[in-house]
């Protein structure tokens, strides 16, 4: 049962495994002409739009430019398929599933398998102030960061600036740590990374042979810094915004984490239909295996889930100033926030 009350009067319903299982049974069932038909919407588009950027290049870079960065936005969407895939939820085949992973994979640059077992561990933990550290942003608590090296203060600043957060991270992470799998990863994520790298080499090398290496590696980094960026603040605002759910292990609790620690975040419809409907992060953390096209009916099904407060695209910006979690006062703080503990001597030593 869960240990802390809901956003909303409405949700008591969820309040437990049985209530909010019952309430999306349904929503968790696959439909094969429903995913088809995203995938033709998806990654149809995305190899059209390769097909006119390398017919651009003979009229206009600006063309080629303005094609590669609606080519990002639309990575972020296929980045949700694989998403799906990697939840077993886009389609019913397992096989459907890990084949389409793999290929959209491909696209997206990251390893099928063993990103799937690093965003399984995220669902199991998010939230958990216990278990930070796996498929998350990293989030010191107030007290750690007082009691934190000079050194170490400084690499967390460094992470959590916007600048590098949503422009040089991405590339460093689907170009290059991508690349590498963990070495608490088992074999089968291991060879998973190996293999992906092997795919994306074929993928690349034929692309190569068509527009050059120089117009394709312009741009195949813009594609990613567009995909990667948009991706990682979606990421980011569903789970740093005002409201959020932290809790040590003993007073964590599966719903509340869900219901309270993953936003809802409403976007313009032409925005929803790009991010694949994950703003409806809520539901999505409640069961993950919920294809991405059943999310908003799921949401739109009970009060429970649609009287939750959403955060819009505005609102949204002023998740940017939260950088820690204060355990007392049970909220998301920006550094600013440090400046009351500058009173005292012990602490002051600390900033």
């Amino acid at each position: 049962m869960s240990k802390n009350p809901p956003q909303s009067d409405s949700t008591d319903s969820v309040t437990s495994s049985a209530g909010w299982m019952d309430l999306v049974a349904e929503h968790q069932e696959s439909n094969i002409w429903r995913a088809n038909w995203q995938l033709l919407n998806s990654v149809g588009s995305y190899a059209a739009l390769w097909v006119l950027m390398y017919l651009s290049l003979s009229v206009s870079w600006w063309l080629t430019m303005g094609l590669a960065l609606l080519s990002g936005a639309l990575l972020v969407r296929i980045f949700i398929i694989f998403h799906d895939c990697g939840h077993g939820s886009f389609f019913k085949s397992n096989l459907a599933n890990n084949v389409w992973g793999f290929l959209t994979g491909v696209l997206t640059f990251t390893p099928y398998y063993h990103w799937r077992w690093e965003h399984s561990r995220h669902h199991a933990t998010s939230g958990n102030l216990d278990r930070r550290g796996l498929g998350d942003i990293w989030t010191l608590t107030v007290e750690e960061y007082l009691q934190a090296s000079p050194g170490k203060k400084f690499s967390y600043r460094l992470a959590r600036n916007p600048l590098i957060l949503f422009f040089a991270a991405p590339l460093i992470i689907f170009v290059v740590r991508q690349r590498f799998s963990l070495s608490s990863a088992k074999p089968r994520e291991k060879n998973s990374v190996r293999m992906m790298n092997l795919a994306i080499l074929a993928f690349s090398g034929t692309l190569i042979a068509f527009f050059g290496f120089l117009p394709w590696f312009i741009i195949q980094l813009t594609i990613l810094a567009i995909g990667g960026g948009g991706g990682l603040w979606l990421f980011y605002v569903q789970h740093q915004f005002e409201g959020a759910y932290w809790e040590r292990n003993e007073s964590w609790d599966y719903t509340d984490a869900a219901m309270k620690g993953s936003s809802f975040y409403k976007l313009p419809r032409i925005l929803q239909w790009l991010s694949g409907n994950i703003g409806f992060h809520h539901i999505h953390h409640l069961s993950s295996r919920i294809p991405n096209y059943n999310l908003e009916r799921c949401h739109r099904s009970d009060p429970a889930f649609s009287d939750i407060c959403p955060l819009t695209f505005w609102t949204s910006l002023k998740s940017l100033k939260y950088r820690l979690w204060d355990e007392k006062a049970g909220k998301l703080v920006g550094y600013g926030h440090l400046k009351q503990f500058a009173k005292s001597p012990a602490s002051a030593s600390n900033l």
